[in-house]
């Protein structure tokens, strides 16, 4: 069965910190590549790099070494106002604390990312209402974040970060401030809309049962990729592909 096109490669990717003397080795030799329309979950406990990595997929932090294609071009070449315009065009975001302006309805939220892109009010919020709609919130259009649940706000995070109708989301621990039974509610909400509109989704979660939502799942430990399970060549046998440590992380 034919592969879709890699959306995503990284390429002999690291991150170094100095720290008074001493050289932490954030990323450690990754290399991987994500193709269009799937869902990818990144795993790995508190200080495994996970967060640095999705840092540096969305151009927010530069690589030490290595490169980073995305959509076709380079993270690590851009400036910063390249990267700024190229987020704006291509990427969506959903963050585990929500991030909604309080003062604002959810219309005015969802809304918001198309009024940097100079949409005019009218189309920008019938836009927002059709998004809010496709996440079953149709009755919670007028409501503030104060006036929903987590699991709502998240619901709206999701319309959010789906309106400017992104090549990739970058989600971040995305149910990280939800209950167990809210959390799985809003994993199966962005499966299926990944499907839906053939968008990949790029996840980052320490959760071994949230990251088994995805297709693809990296196992990301000590700045390197341990093992990458791919779960779409039928459900009877996952192929895992374990990453011999020898072979990842030598700086020469």
């Amino acid at each position: 069965m034919g592969r879709a096109e890699p959306v995503i490669s990284v390429r002999d990717l690291y991150k170094i910190y100095r720290v008074g003397e001493t050289k932490v080795r954030a990323l450690n030799g990754v290399s991987f590549t994500i193709d269009r329309g799937n869902f990818c979950s990144i795993v790995g406990t508190s200080g495994s790099g996970k967060s640095t990595l999705l840092n540096m997929l969305a151009g927010l932090e530069k690589p030490t070494k290595g490169e980073i294609v995305i959509a076709g071009e380079h993270m690590e070449t851009k400036t910063e106002n390249q990267l700024v315009a190229f987020r704006r065009e291509h990427i969506g975001f959903i963050f585990q604390s929500f991030n909604l302006m309080g003062t604002m309805n959810a219309i005015e939220n969802v809304a918001l990312p198309l009024t940097f892109q100079g949409m005019d009010k009218k189309s920008r919020n019938a836009k927002a209402e059709q998004m809010l709609d496709l996440v079953g919130l149709t009755k919670h259009k007028k409501h503030k974040p104060n006036q929903m649940s987590g699991g709502q706000q998240q619901r709206v995070g999701v319309a959010r970060a789906l309106v400017v109708e992104p090549e990739i989301i970058f989600a971040d621990e995305p149910t990280g401030n939800l209950d167990s039974n809210t959390s799985v509610e809003v994993m199966n909400l962005m499966k299926k809309i990944v499907r839906e509109k053939n968008q990949t989704l790029v996840m980052v979660t320490h959760d071994n049962y949230l990251a088994s939502f995805a297709d693809v799942i990296l196992r990301i430990k000590d700045g390197k990729i341990i093992e990458i399970e791919d779960k779409r060549d039928g459900n009877m046998s996952d192929e895992i592909i374990r990453v011999p440590g020898k072979d990842q992380g030598r700086s020469r």
